[in-house]
């Protein structure tokens, strides 16, 4: 509530005194719009969506989320419906689509006018020069003269990113210096420079702080100049006087000093994340309605560890992805360590772990499916993960891999366990590692030696990223006896998203929107440091 304009209030009519107080109230309980551009599969804006007020009221509300993505866009469109209903409210129909009960047609039929606002909050469209003018009126039209609105996102980051670098330029470095990722972010200054938001969070990978866009230029550096003065950068807009005052989210602003680029970077195990995700994000505040200096997160010294959030998931068995799969011919897949030569080359711990844990190896354990009933609960963040109403777990299905890799997996998992760390190639037995020439390459010390990454009990994990899509050899379950990688829900819960939270696609679009994402309990923890900066100005 502005208390100025309650101040002035008290020096007029008592029937000004209530129009007035009533506009107040009907503003406090109006959302802030965001417009969430290169969205995924919503990780900011289900953060933002999430933040409460005291009355119970969502503070923020999405306008547009705008994804190119046609599966991405379907779990968009999905989890928009769902934020049309109160969690008291929310229809028995959607846990039985999650269930696999009805069709999502079914679902969307019984209720056409959320689907409506569904269909117009989610919108499929490639951010880019030739779309410009569209999304420009389309924002324009969703704000409908609202001033005091937030811009989140950030643009594809395989470009920025250090293994995304390294790939384009092995290939091509033409095609790496021409790669229009490297230029998204100017569409995001598009916004900028067109609406001129309060206020805006832009994410991205930290290999963008060491990316060049000629060989002397930063990219981070230039990109920083670019966000202060959005209308000068693009040569565009009205108000030449427009500009922006960049902050950190994890360091606090000492008046007279720059943030260095590392202070952009948000270490988000620190933050009760259970996940070693580091990302460079930008609070940008419109400087003419700078007030103070922004609140950064609050560091917690206790991690939430992978275990934490995980170990209460139905436990999985692997498939075989080469000749016919079942129980028992993966049991003996594995089970034929019990008389291999190379368990000779081991240490004595690990020979007698590994014995220990093949007679725990169960058959009879599930490959997971689309929904699996279940009254387990992780060990922290239950009242942000867990939904009464599911009953269950979505997306927890395993992947095949093909018997020599289950060996590989189960070793490394019993390394992982005795050692306290991955293993990386040299700590294989030689008879296990891949024939492949970048497993050579890779021993010599010129390529990447962690080849097989199991996630650590008792640590938050690794970054999930995108890749996870492709094989699962980075995120290897810490339980040797489920020999496998980590499923969908597993990464998902990685990420903070709620349980409730679907993910359309296949099995490996899947994988590849939770990998994209942004942590939403981050983005919520994110949110509650905006809010309390929009609400210190007059526009609140």
């Amino acid at each position: 509530m502005n208390i100025k304009i309650l101040q002035r209030a008290l020096n007029v009519s008592p029937f000004q005194r209530k129009i007035i107080v009533i506009i107040i109230r009907l503003n406090m309980n109006t959302p802030i719009p965001i417009i969430d551009v290169f969205a995924g599969p919503g990780g900011l804006g289900e953060g933002f969506s999430s933040l409460i007020s005291d009355n119970g009221q969502p503070i923020f509300k999405i306008r547009l989320s705008i994804e190119k993505d046609d599966y991405a866009h379907k779990t968009l469109q999905l989890r928009a419906f769902f934020r049309q209903f109160a969690p008291k409210n929310m229809p028995s129909e959607y846990y039985e689509y999650l269930k696999g009960e009805i069709s999502k047609e079914t679902l969307f039929q019984k209720y056409p006018r959320q689907f409506a606002m569904a269909q117009n909050e989610a919108w499929k469209i490639e951010l880019g020069m030739k779309n410009r003018e569209v999304v420009k009126k389309r924002i324009g039209e969703e704000l409908k003269g609202v001033t005091n609105w937030v811009l989140i996102g950030g643009p594809p980051c395989q470009a920025y990113s250090l293994v995304g670098r390294s790939r384009i330029r092995g290939k091509n470095k033409r095609k790496y210096r021409e790669d229009r990722r490297h230029h998204l972010y100017k569409e995001y200054l598009q916004i900028l420079s067109d609406h001129q938001p309060s206020v805006f969070i832009m994410e991205n990978v930290k290999g963008l702080l060491s990316s060049k866009r000629v060989r002397t230029e930063n990219t981070f550096e230039l990109i920083l100049s670019d966000l202060k003065h959005p209308n000068k950068a693009m040569l565009t807009g009205t108000n030449s006087s427009l500009s922006y005052k960049l902050f950190s989210l994890s360091q606090k602003y000492l008046p007279g000093k720059d943030f260095a680029p590392k202070d952009f970077v948000i270490r988000s195990e620190e933050y009760e994340i259970p996940q070693a995700r580091h990302r460079v994000i930008i609070f940008g505040i419109r400087e003419d309605l700078f007030k103070s200096t922004p609140d950064v997160l609050k560091k917690k010294s206790q991690r939430v560890t992978i275990n934490d959030v995980i170990d209460d998931l139905p436990k999985l068995r692997s498939g075989l992805s080469k000749g016919d799969d079942s129980p028992e011919k993966w049991l003996n897949a594995i089970l034929a360590i019990e008389n291999a030569i190379w368990k000779d080359a081991v240490s004595d711990k690990i020979a007698e772990t590994l014995d220990s844990e093949l007679k725990k190896v169960n058959a009879k354990l599930s490959r997971g499916a689309a929904f699996i009933a279940t009254s387990k609960r992780p060990r922290k963040h239950v009242g942000w993960y867990v939904d009464s109403k599911l009953k269950g777990i979505c997306n927890h299905e395993s992947r095949s891999h093909i018997p020599d890799d289950l060996r590989r997996y189960f070793f490394a998992a019993i390394f992982a366990r005795v050692n306290r760390r991955s293993p990386t190639l040299s700590d294989f037995p030689k008879v296990l590692l891949p024939n492949h020439k970048n497993v050579t390459e890779a021993l010599s010390g010129s390529k990447f030696n962690d080849r097989f990454r199991v996630q650590l009990r008792g640590k938050p994990s690794t970054t999930v990223v995108s890749h996870i899509s492709k094989d699962g050899h980075y995120y290897i379950h810490y339980d040797p006896t489920q020999c496998r990688s980590l499923s969908v829900r597993e990464a998902a819960r990685l990420q903070t998203f709620p349980d409730n939270y679907f993910f359309e696609g296949n099995r490996t679009q899947q994988y590849h929107q939770v990998g994209n994402a942004v942590p939403p309990l981050l983005a919520k923890k994110i949110a509650t440091i905006v809010y309390k900066v929009l609400n210190s100005s007059n526009h609140v």
